[in-house]
């Protein structure tokens, strides 16, 4: 790993997490373990010959580790040490400040991208829970006395259900497409409390410049 020599600490945390890619490989990791193939799936943009590269160096820095998970599984996962878990704080102060930069043409949110974006957007909401169903991903949110909480898993008895995808889902939240023009497209399908669902929808306004 090049190194900037500098012991200036923002110098010395960008020699352990300041490569290309390697932010996003963490912001990937925030909310719990990943599979090498679910990270490369979660990061098209990104060979697995870099993948790996920049596995071994987050490995190498103290904040990323393998860890092989037992049967059933008996498959190897990646998760942040307790080291990497504090650069969340760090990971969610870029994103908010990069939503008021310009959005590129192309390119799509990860889910996990997404449900940070979810995170750094929230300005208030009545209390409720919700739960998303993005994929093969379910998600847990809750507002609560005008805190937001989002988690991996379906926990609790949600006031609605939205089911859909990534694309959708920011769409609805960032675009301001109406639910019943996606519900008409199936790309989502709404249950439970349908005005919670409307309400939820719109707690994430998209930053101004």
């Amino acid at each position: 790993m090049r190194s900037y020599d500098d012991p200036c600490g923002v110098a010395r945390a960008l020699d352990a997490v300041g490569e290309r890619w390697a932010l996003l490989v963490v912001r990937e990791l925030l909310l719990g373990p990943k599979r090498f193939r679910d990270l490369s799936r979660s990061l098209p943009g990104m060979s697995q010959n870099v993948l790996s590269q920049r596995l071994r160096e987050l490995e190498g820095s103290g904040v990323v580790r393998r860890r092989r998970l037992g049967p059933p599984a008996s498959t190897s996962v990646y998760e942040l040490t307790e080291h990497g878990a504090e650069l969340e704080a760090v990971v969610l102060a870029l994103a908010r400040w990069g939503s008021r930069r310009p959005v590129p043409p192309a390119g799509e949110l990860s889910v996990d991208a997404l449900v940070l974006a979810l995170r750094t957007t929230f300005r208030d909401g009545p209390d409720c829970r919700v739960e998303l169903r993005l994929g093969d991903d379910t998600f847990t949110a809750r507002i609560d006395s005008g805190e937001f909480s989002i988690w991996r898993d379906a926990s609790g008895q949600p006031d609605a259900v939205l089911a859909t995808d990534a694309r959708t889902l920011r769409s609805l939240v960032f675009l301001g497409v109406p639910p019943a023009e996606a519900e008409r497209a199936g790309s989502l399908s709404v249950s439970g409390d349908r005005a919670v669902a409307e309400r939820f929808l719109r707690c994430f306004p998209r930053p101004s410049a």
